[in-house]
């Protein structure tokens, strides 16, 4: 599959977005006191609901991760393409 430079950043802007958004969201997560069996933050067990929420920002985080690294690559294969031609090939338009 070939992406071009335009949704490689936007690929990027995903992943970006990930890890500015998903911190920010662990932190309210563990300062609600529903995190918490003795609502008091930071003192353990902790909840299902503060556990369930790991999981997502996990997951996203990791998601948005993969995203962002792929569009780095698709990015940077762009740019290869329209630097030099293949092997005695013509490339086609």
């Amino acid at each position: 599959m070939v992406l071009s430079r335009g949704w490689a950043f936007f690929l990027v802007g995903v992943g970006i977005w990930t890890w500015v958004i998903w911190p920010r969201f662990a932190v309210a997560i563990w300062q609600d006191p529903r995190s918490w069996s003795t609502g008091t933050v930071g003192e353990f067990p902790a909840t299902g609901f503060l556990w369930i929420h790991a999981l997502l920002i996990a997951a996203s985080l990791l998601i948005g991760t993969t995203t962002g690294v792929l569009g780095v690559r698709a990015w940077r294969a762009a740019g290869r393409r329209t630097e030099k031609p293949l092997h005695g090939v013509e490339q086609a338009r």
